[in-house]
C-alpha cells in the first residue's frame, strides 16, 4: 500500500510546550488502481493503425499465349512511363484484317476531364442503376443485403464494361493505384490484372519512343 507519512515535531526543547502533531498519512492507492483503470480504458478504445490493402483480380495465366480472347465490352488500358495512358475498345488487331482496321492507340491523362470522364461516360448505365438502388435503400426500401447483392448484380452485368490494366516495365505503382482508384470511384466492378503483349508493347514504343 503506498502511502506518505509526515513525522510531528516539538520533543526535546525545553520552554513552551506545543501541542503534539499528529502523524498524516496519505493513502495512494487509490489513485494507483485509477490510473490502471484509465490507462485499460485507452488502450481499449484507441483504434490502431489498419494495414491498408486493397484488392486485385488476377486470371490464371493461359499457356502459350499469343493472342487474347476477345471480351464482351473490353476496353484495355496501357500504363507506361511519364504518367502516360494508352488505351483502345475491344479486340486486339495488330494489322487490317476483313473483321476490321489495325487497332489504334488513344491517349488519356489522370485529369478529371479525361480518364474520369471517359470511365464516367462508359460505366454511364451502370450508375444510374446503382444511384436509383441507392436511393430505395436511403428511403429503407431494401435491406442492407439486398442492396449489396442488387449492386453487384449490376457491376457484373454484361453490359458494364470490362478493363484490363496492362503496364510495361516503366510504369509506376502510383499510376497503377491511382487508375483502380478511378475505376472503383467510377462504379466500374469487373477489372483485372494482365500481362501486356508484345505487340501492344511495340505500339507504346512508338507512341513514346521508347
Amino acid at each position: 500500500m503506498a502511502e506518505i507519512a509526515e513525522g510531528g515535531g516539538g520533543g526535546g526543547h525545553k520552554g513552551k510546550k506545543r501541542a503534539k502533531k499528529q502523524s498524516t498519512r496519505i493513502d495512494m492507492t487509490p489513485m494507483v488502481d485509477l490510473a490502471f483503470l484509465l490507462l485499460t480504458f485507452f488502450v481499449l478504445t484507441s483504434t490502431f493503425s489498419k494495414p491498408k490493402s486493397m484488392e486485385l483480380t488476377f486470371p490464371v495465366p493461359p499457356e502459350n499465349i499469343k493472342e487474347q480472347p476477345p471480351i464482351k465490352n473490353g476496353i484495355t488500358i496501357l500504363l507506361t512511363k511519364d504518367d502516360r495512358i494508352f488505351y483502345y475498345e475491344g479486340e486486339f488487331k495488330p494489322k487490317d484484317t476483313d473483321k476490321g482496321l489495325k487497332t489504334t492507340l488513344t491517349e488519356l491523362n489522370f485529369s478529371q476531364e479525361s480518364l474520369h470522364k471517359y470511365l464516367a461516360d462508359k460505366n454511364k448505365w451502370a450508375q444510374e442503376e446503382i444511384a436509383k438502388l441507392d436511393e430505395k435503400f436511403k428511403n429503407k426500401q431494401l435491406a442492407d443485403t439486398t442492396h449489396k447483392r442488387m449492386v453487384k448484380e449490376i457491376k457484373a452485368n454484361k453490359i458494364a464494361p470490362t478493363i484490363l490494366l496492362k503496364t510495361d516495365d516503366k510504369a509506376t505503382y502510383k499510376n497503377v493505384i491511382d487508375l483502380i482508384d478511378e475505376l472503383n470511384i467510377n462504379l466500374i466492378g469487373k477489372y483485372v490484372v494482365v500481362d501486356i503483349l508484345k505487340p501492344e508493347l511495340d505500339m507504346i514504343n512508338e507512341k513514346t519512343g521508347g
